[in-house]
């Protein structure tokens, strides 16, 4: 049987460490995750609550392709409470994950052979799923100096797209309002389309995150369920667009999966009411990036930058390692912590980089910082 170019598409290796570490359970050890940036806590009660009373009222059938009304109305409302932006609901597409959303705005955005940017490091299915539909993502080098977040004069000139993250993943950095213009302004100039990766929001820390939609509507927004409300496994997200795309995302979706998963989506609707759990949940978030940023460089995790956002911290272990997938593995064989690799985030450099989450307990937190220690001790 034939095999497609298409599909010679990379791992995606935290998903391959997860499996890893599901392994090692199995074998009956206890480990520590660190590496899925995965909300240690379920959906908040009021959502699983709503999909149980609609379990028993109704069908959950199909919805219309661009989400429930209700849900999309309730979308611009975090618009307006978030942010003070105020958005026509029509501009709000329900996906099937921040992936879903991904899926739609390239096929919308791209022909087969356009480049799309990408600052490195980054997320690594940006890189995957552009290759996975003919299209070409063009890695540019960020600089520490910078966050590893991108500048205008990182951007290569030939691009027909952008991608930006901010709170990024893998490292937390995120973009103020005038560093988020100047990119938009650098990708307008270069005939470019501008995506926000906007999928973190909601967890921050020192200072609130800024959603390109305050700088201009000619941009395609992608947020998720997932993180600040605890939905992973929902598989929900969500896009807002400019009013000349959305029918012509809603044709794509109608064909490419119908309609988001209608039981998802009433969860989401009533999650959105939860603030104080989705703030709680926030509050251990806090509290777990301040044992990180003791307790790694503690552990001799010395090279960290504080993240402004997320639940990530992405260190440079080049004094120890020049090998990071090795070197992950060890960590997991010998000290029973899964990390992630930074070959995922990175192709070019990641060799020398690991990502740590901590989005899980507070308690496996502290002792994955201890494990971590007593490894990095015995050498």
């Amino acid at each position: 049987m034939r095999v497609s170019r298409r599909g010679d598409v990379d791992p995606f290796i935290v998903m391959d460490v997860m499996e890893a570490a599901r392994a090692a359970e199995a074998e009956g050890r206890r480990i520590i995750h660190m590496e899925v940036g995965q909300p240690g806590t379920p959906a908040p009660a009021g959502a699983r609550a709503a999909v149980a009373r609609a379990m028993e009222e109704g069908s959950l059938g199909y919805t219309v392709a661009l989400g429930l009304p209700e849900l999309r109305q309730r979308i611009t409302a975090l618009y307006a409470d978030w942010y003070g932006v105020e958005l026509d609901p029509a501009r709000v597409v329900v996906t099937a994950g921040a992936s879903g959303a991904f899926l739609l705005a390239f096929s919308a955005l791209f022909d087969a052979g356009d480049k799309v940017g990408l600052g490195l490091p980054c997320y690594p299915s940006y890189r995957q799923i552009l290759k996975a539909m003919s299209l070409d993502a063009v890695g540019f080098r960020t600089s520490e100096a910078n966050g590893y977040q991108p500048v205008p004069e990182d951007l290569p000139w030939n691009l027909q797209g952008l991608i930006v993250a901010s709170p990024a993943n893998p490292t937390g950095a995120m973009l103020d309002r005038g560093q988020i213009a100047a990119l938009v302004a650098a990708a307008e100039a270069r005939g470019a389309a501008f995506i926000s990766d906007e999928i973190y929001h909601g967890i921050d820390y020192d200072k609130r995150a800024v959603t390109a939609l305050e700088v201009t509507d000619d941009v395609f927004v992608i947020n998720s369920f997932s993180k600040y409300f605890s939905m992973t496994g929902w598989r929900l997200g969500w896009m807002v667009v400019p009013p000349s795309h959305v029918r012509t995302v809603e044709r794509l979706a109608q064909n490419m999966f119908i309609c988001p998963t209608h039981a998802s989506q009433v969860a989401a609707l009533a999650a959105m009411e939860c603030d104080e759990e989705c703030k709680a949940n926030l509050a251990v978030y806090a509290k777990n990036r301040q044992l990180m940023l003791e307790g790694l460089p503690k552990a001799g995790f010395t090279r960290i930058a504080p993240p402004d956002g997320a639940f990530y911290v992405y260190a440079d272990v080049s004094d120890m390692t020049d090998d990071s997938l090795a070197f992950a593995r060890r960590i997991l064989d010998e000290a029973g912590v899964a990390v992630t690799p930074g070959l995922d985030f990175d192709p070019e450099q990641g060799h020398r980089y690991l990502r740590f989450s901590y989005a899980r307990a507070t308690d496996d937190i502290a002792e994955g910082l201890e494990r971590l220690a007593a490894f990095t001790k015995a050498g």
